[in-house]
């Protein structure tokens, strides 16, 4: 198997579980679907969810992804803070490697 395909079989089975989780926690609490921010890895950037952020606002969730500078951990760690400053409500944050 491709180191590829590999990855985004490990993205999409991280996604399904959280999905999971959080779908069980929305049915408990009556509570509207979370907002999910995925963060990329150091050598991607923010288009590498796009596979998987189609479908889920097709589903209905709001989906943000950050776009890390790479210049520094500084950065990058404030880039995903004003994402999160955006994000409504509950929070799935799904993350790669240095994400």
């Amino acid at each position: 198997m491709k180191k590829s395909t590999k990855t985004l079989l490990a993205r999409s089975v991280t996604l399904l579980i959280a999905l999971f989780l959080c779908a069980n926690a929305v049915a408990q609490t009556g509570n509207s679907k979370p907002t999910i921010v995925f963060v990329h890895g150091l050598w991607a950037d923010g288009s590498c969810w796009s596979k998987l952020i189609a479908p889920l606002v097709d589903k209905g969730y709001k989906v943000l992804s950050v776009q890390n500078p790479t210049t520094s951990l500084e950065d990058d760690v404030a880039a995903t803070k004003r994402v999160l400053d955006r994000a409504e409500g509950d929070i799935i944050l799904v993350g790669h490697s240095w994400g």
